[in-house]
């Protein structure tokens, strides 16, 4: 299966309310869709949604970096030499993490459908199904409490609760998230990077007098200050994952090393695909240190890729993989199916992606 060219286009669906974070407030999903094409006439499916305020990344760029960079190199490549072509994928330009994961996936996509396997077996096989909590997006309590409340009326029986945009407000949004959903729904927090290490520590000690119950903070401090990460996972009872410290194996090894985090939150917008993605949980294993699945704003698509890999590997104990769920419209066909917190992976080879509706094609 020899590769003859790589489309791109992009896709817009509407959220089903603004979606806000320390970082960033969006109300729709912007995606770069990739289509790989090949001689077998065989097509692998790719995604890349740009996260300028985490990877760099924008519509423009990502669509540059594939057909500037990555095509070129990538045709004539054979899909069934999947390591020596993912290497030609690496070394086509550097970072473009984003770029390199959309066309990472099409060509894992592709290498599942020529020997008629699903990905996730590929990866392991360890279970068939997974739950993911909802994100919970940065507002007033009041409203944080009413969303919380509709989460759980949804079925969902773990939430993500954002916080970081205004640290004085933190701890008056966790204490009416709690209130709202009662002690038996696990409640996670994410800082998306918006506090400093005292910060940090003064909220979530003072959460943890409270008895809030906080499951685990996510990034609490900027991604580069990784002794302030260790600081505070030191000074707090509460688990510490690493978000946006932890982009690559080489990124892992480091917080491991320095004994900064508790968890890994593994994205493949971050670490440039499937490939890159497992090589953080060959680390993590050896380690014994859990990782979190999580995404980045992405359709069903992308979604599926990551819940192939969570569905492999035993060492991913937890899943955010809910943007789908955000989203008001569902253009995507075949893929993982969602019921309520439920994601199911099907057994169709590759990802099991039949297409995607609605994507203004180069």
């Amino acid at each position: 299966m020899i590769v003859t060219g790589i489309r791109t286009g992009i896709v817009s669906i509407p959220l089903r309310k603004p979606f806000k974070t320390a970082l960033r407030t969006l109300e729709h999903l912007r995606s770069v869709i990739v289509a790989i094409d090949t001689d077998t006439g065989a097509i692998g499916w790719g995604e890349a949604p740009p996260t300028g305020a985490v990877t760099g990344d924008s519509l423009g760029g990502i669509r540059g970096a594939i057909h500037e960079f990555i095509a070129p190199r990538l045709k004539g490549c054979d899909v069934n030499r999947l390591d020596e072509t993912l290497d030609v994928l690496d070394g086509a330009c550097v970072r473009n993490t984003s770029a390199k994961a959309a066309v990472d996936i099409a060509l894992h996509d592709l290498f599942g459908k020529l020997h008629g396997v699903p990905l996730h077996r590929l990866f392991g096989g360890r279970r068939p199904r997974i739950e993911s909590d909802l994100t919970i997006s940065v507002n007033s309590p009041e409203e944080m409490a009413r969303d919380a409340r509709e989460a759980v009326g949804r079925g969902f029986r773990i939430l993500k609760s954002k916080v970081g945009k205004d640290p004085a407000l933190d701890i008056a949004r966790i204490r009416a998230v709690r209130e709202a959903v009662g002690p038996d729904v696990v409640l996670r927090l994410d800082a998306n990077q918006g506090w400093m290490p005292r910060e940090a520590i003064a909220i979530m000690r003072t959460l943890e007098e409270a008895k809030l119950g906080i499951e685990l903070v996510e990034q609490p401090v900027a991604a580069h200050d990784l002794e302030g990460l260790r600081e505070v996972r030191r000074a707090i009872a509460t688990p510490v994952m690493a978000d946006e410290s932890v982009f690559s194996g080489l990124d892992a090894e480091r917080l491991i090393a320095l004994g900064a985090a508790d968890f890994l939150n593994i994205k493949l917008m971050k670490s440039g695909g499937l490939r890159g993605a497992l090589r953080i949980c060959a680390l993590a294993e050896l380690h014994g240190l859990p990782c979190f699945m999580g995404c980045m704003m992405e359709s069903r698509l992308a979604v599926t890729a990551a819940a192939h890999l969570a569905c492999g590997r035993g060492i991913i104990t937890r899943y955010d993989l809910d943007s789908p769920m955000l989203c008001a419209a569902d253009p995507v066909r075949g893929g993982v199916t969602i019921d309520g917190p439920w994601l199911t992976v099907p057994e169709a080879p590759g990802l099991g992606i039949e297409g995607i509706d609605g994507v203004a094609w180069d």
